[in-house]
């Protein structure tokens, strides 16, 4: 029997992350660092974007929802972390716990999902190069991004309400810097049976489909690229396709390497500390990986600097 939806406590604390008391101030700098990084980073992707029509295009379509994705993603949780080690006090109320968690798991999804398309966007290009037009249309593009939208809505809505109708009366200290549902299930004294089933089947739509997915369309790729024979050819492909490798390799080498670790090793703080790297460091990096190896946002950049010294 469950019991009934109200709450024994008021608030949750949270410990934040496994550093000394005498680093807090270094460590505050550095985070403060890259989550402005971070949000300057996507934000200039999505103006350049938005501001060159060369690249209005699917690849960059969903380039321009993917950094706005990961700045809400990292927004969750970072201003919070960076708020509690400032002011050296973790309480978040229980109902901005919960809602924590739902935007924790809808940003996530959409993260997922949005890979996937960027993948099967690379997939088209080079795969089935003379029908890429007529196959990446803006309304199919459109259509994923709102699927994108709806799966990872539905998937955070049953996570969060079946989270909110358990019970906290035993303990309100959470071993992390964020309301994280695996700590929240450990922490409850009610029966979390339901909770816990329905983790393997929602997390089977949300990561591992999409990763399969991926995988699929690069082993095509990778099967096209090399009945080519041609050097020019790997090199325009790499080139297409590296910078989504390297983000899609940090995502979920990150979540993979939380997940598929042995329970034995995957302590508390290598939760929390793998949980930065995909909340904070990957999403930093994106724009750096996008700018760096892409020749086309490169020459965005350029020509808006030019026209921007030119008045």
């Amino acid at each position: 029997m469950r019991k009934d939806n109200r709450s024994c406590v008021s608030e949750f604390i949270l410990l934040g992350l496994p550093i000394q008391q005498e680093e807090q101030g270094l460590y505050y700098a550095l985070f403060l660092a890259m989550y402005v990084t971070m949000v300057l980073g996507n934000l200039l992707i999505i103006l350049l974007i938005r501001l060159d029509s060369r690249l209005h295009t699917p690849m960059y379509f969903f380039l321009s929802h993917l950094a706005f994705t990961d700045i809400s993603f990292s927004s969750v949780t970072a201003p919070k972390m960076l708020m509690s080690m400032l002011t050296q006090s973790g309480s978040i109320p229980y109902a901005g716990c919960i809602a924590q968690e739902f935007f924790f798991l809808l940003f996530g999804g959409i993260d997922s999902f949005l890979l996937t398309s960027m993948a099967y966007d690379r997939f088209v290009a080079i795969c089935h190069p003379l029908h890429y037009n007529t196959i990446m249309s803006h309304g199919l593009c459109c259509l994923l991004v709102i699927l994108s939208w709806v799966l990872s809505s539905a998937s955070a809505l049953v996570h969060t309400l079946l989270l909110a109708d358990l019970s906290f009366c035993r303990d309100n200290t959470l071993s992390h810097f964020f309301c994280d549902l695996s700590a929240l299930l450990k922490l409850s004294s009610s029966d979390t049976t339901i909770n816990e089933l329905v983790i393997l089947p929602v997390g089977t739509v949300v990561i591992t489909i999409p990763f399969l997915c991926i995988l699929v369309s690069y082993g095509h790729i990778g099967a096209t690229i090399l009945k080519t024979l041609s050097l020019k050819g790997i090199c325009k492909a790499l080139s297409t396709c590296g910078s989504h490798l390297s983000v899609v390799s940090l995502y979920y080498g990150a979540i993979i390497g939380l997940y598929l670790v042995p329970s034995s090793n995957n302590t508390s703080d290598n939760e929390v500390i793998v949980a930065v790297l995909y909340t904070l460091v990957t999403p930093m990096l994106n724009p750096f990986i996008y700018s760096l190896r892409n020749r086309d946002m490169k020459g965005a950049l350029r020509n808006i600097l030019s026209r921007t010294f030119s008045l």
